[in-house]
């Protein structure tokens, strides 16, 4: 398992998370709850893929955003977009920017 899926998983665990208004749209429109999108990121057992972003309307103008599909308990596959987030000195925490039922 890699150190980045490892540290999400800790912020995940310790609840150091938090969703865009993009993520929670998705969640009530896919009926998810966001303990289904912590049980599946802690069943996850890799990072399906690793996205470099680019925008030039950020502070950072790259970052790099991770996708994980993983189920919940319950066996419902779900898709999440996020990135890891230093912020004044504490852990890191995972910023969710799409989770939805994944297809």
């Amino acid at each position: 398992m890699s150190d980045v899926l490892i540290r999400i998983k800790r912020a995940v665990l310790a609840g150091r998370f938090e969703f865009s208004h993009k993520a929670a749209e998705e969640m009530d429109r896919d009926g998810l709850t966001p303990l289904d999108i912590a049980e599946s990121i802690v069943n996850a057992v890799a990072i399906y893929k690793t996205i470099r972003s680019h925008s030039p309307y950020r502070n950072r103008r790259r970052e790099t955003l991770y996708v994980i599909q993983s189920t919940n308990l319950v066996g419902v596959p779900i898709y999440t977009k996020g990135k890891l987030v230093a912020e004044a000195g504490i852990e890191t925490y995972y910023f969710l920017v799409s989770a939805k039922r994944a297809e």
